[in-house]
């Protein structure tokens, strides 16, 4: 099967404006192979609502609509995901959060074998901060939602981030980045 990466961007700088974050993971999608195909969607520029959790009383849920099925078909037609998230809080933003969140709703709309699909994929983290020890906690929380649906760990590529364009100069991330995506897993 040919590889089809998704690529989740989780920022919520205003629009125009490339962060750390989005500029490490181009440098990570320029590395592919001109003919894989790629798919990229920006998280707050998406209406998500907000998951309800309905596991304890109704027990499953009709399958989503609007922005959250242009997610879910992008996710299921994806064999590599990456978030590209920067950190926010030591943790994930919220869109990327609320994203993942979702994945509960998705593991019980009858029929759909959200979690079977998610066991054949590579799930993958790109993040910047001031310092990795701040970006550690999102990076165990990534590792671990890959853990519990059986997905590859892809590993995660992190850069020093900061004011914009600072990732620029952190010429060990540069490096990483040309690899970073080409390995069919990796623990960094």
């Amino acid at each position: 099967m040919s590889r089809r990466v998704l690529f989740l961007v989780a920022s919520t700088r205003e629009s125009g404006h490339l962060g750390n974050t989005e500029w490490l993971a181009q440098q990570a999608a320029a590395a592919l192979p001109s003919n894989t195909p790629t798919t990229w969607h920006h998280l707050a520029q998406m209406q998500l609502p907000a998951f309800v959790d309905l596991r304890h009383t109704t027990g499953s849920y009709a399958p989503p609509t609007a922005d959250l099925k242009t997610l879910l078909d992008a996710t299921l037609a994806a064999t590599d995901i990456v978030l590209v998230a920067p950190v926010y809080w030591y943790s994930l933003p919220a869109h990327i959060k609320t994203y993942i969140d979702h994945w509960s709703g998705w593991m019980r709309v009858p029929g759909l074998d959200f979690k079977a699909q998610m066991a054949q994929k590579t799930l993958r983290l790109i993040t910047t901060s001031g310092d990795r020890a701040k970006a550690q906690p999102m990076m165990d929380s990534v590792k671990l939602c890959a853990q519990f649906l059986g997905m590859t760990d892809g590993g995660v590529l992190w850069g020093k981030g900061g004011p914009p364009r600072a990732v620029e100069a952190d010429t060990q991330a540069v490096a990483q980045a040309a690899t970073f995506l080409l390995a069919s897993s990796a623990s960094q």
